[in-house]
């Protein structure tokens, strides 16, 4: 049989973003777009591009611009998914979740389960993450407020390919997911490699999902196990490059999903290297590497070999002075250091 070939090309995290929400929309009527700014003809797609050219196609009554009302925003997606819409929420910064708790964590959440299962909310909001010099009312990562959430799907992509796919799944999902993508990792024309990460990744051109629930081993290896989302995620693996110079070979994962969380993704490898490093930009004092720390205690405790380390940002405010910025925040050389630490 002659080998199948899969045509793709490089896109950037943003671009994928924006055909996946496109293919969906083409597939499905019931999925429409709304939130601020979204659909200004010739405008700018959005705080950050992703919805370039999708008022040209689809048109005002499914890509709707809203007020400058969280709650609005919100509201209205959840009644439309109760109703048999796929509503495609825009949180411009996720920090402006804590406006819509109500509607998210007492309505979105909790409807399927006090309906006994006759009402579903489709819904998808996504929310980008992250410190980029915006200050601490615009550089946070909330993700852990809703992975406590019975009901919500939380997914945290870092790179094109599988932030299209997971989204495409998202879409399909009869139940509320939050996406949370990282504001430095979206590219754009000139800024495919910003931070010194190549930020684009082989898409195909194909229709195809990425299924909720499952992490990704994004590099193999045998001496101690690192978990991390987003930017995190590319300072995890220049760790290992690093370490691997000096013989010392990490099991980088991505969980991609952090509820529900791949346990045995990460079991396997902690069973296999002995060792745990978790790695986020969430603050470290109740963050979600906590609750992965806690998981593994429970159930890999005998194969440790070392403490379980958690690699976080400072319970500070996200300060807007770059120096500040830097120093609060998880860096290479943190994740070294503390890998070596680990292997003693």
């Amino acid at each position: 049989m002659p080998e199948t070939v899969i045509e793709t090309r490089r896109l950037t995290i943003a671009e994928a973003l924006r055909e996946a929400i496109a293919e969906e929309m083409r597939r499905d009527e019931n999925v429409f777009l709304l939130g601020e700014d979204v659909g200004v003809e010739g405008g700018f797609g959005g705080a950050f591009g992703v919805y370039l050219g999708l008022v040209e196609e689809f048109g005002h009554e499914r890509i709707i611009d809203t007020p400058i009302s969280e709650k609005a925003i919100a509201g209205a997606a959840v009644g439309a998914a109760v109703l048999g819409m796929r509503p495609v929420a825009d949180m411009q910064y996720s920090d402006f979740l804590f406006e819509c708790m109500d509607e998210l964590v007492n309505q979105a959440a909790k409807l399927r389960y006090m309906s006994g299962g006759k009402l579903s909310v489709p819904m998808v909001m996504r929310a980008p993450v992250g410190a980029t010099l915006r200050g601490a009312q615009h550089g946070q990562c909330p993700e852990s407020y809703f992975v406590h959430v019975p009901g919500l799907k939380v997914v945290a992509p870092s790179d094109a390919y599988h932030a299209k796919g997971i989204l495409k799944s998202a879409i399909r999902d009869d139940n509320p997911v939050l996406v949370f993508e990282h504001k430095l990792l979206y590219g754009s024309k000139g800024r495919e490699a910003a931070g010194g990460y190549d930020l684009t990744a082989e898409v195909p051109t194909d229709d195809y999902t990425v299924p909720i629930g499952k992490a990704i081993i994004k590099r193999p290896g045998t001496d101690a196990t690192v978990v991390a989302t987003h930017v995190s995620l590319y300072r995890a693996l220049a760790a290992a490059d690093q370490l691997a110079s000096e013989d010392i070979e990490c099991e980088v994962i991505d969980p991609l999903t952090l509820n529900p969380l791949d346990e045995q993704t990460i079991f396997g490898s902690v069973q296999k290297t002995g060792r745990l490093a978790i790695v986020h930009e969430d603050t470290l004092t109740g963050g979600w590497g906590a609750e992965v720390a806690a998981r593994v205690a429970d159930d890999c405790l005998a194969y440790l070999e070392a403490p379980i380390k958690r690699i976080a940002t400072r319970d500070v405010p996200a300060p807007a002075a770059p120096v500040l910025e830097q120093a609060i925040v998880p860096q290479v050389e943190t994740i070294v250091a503390t890998v070596k630490e680990m292997l003693g």
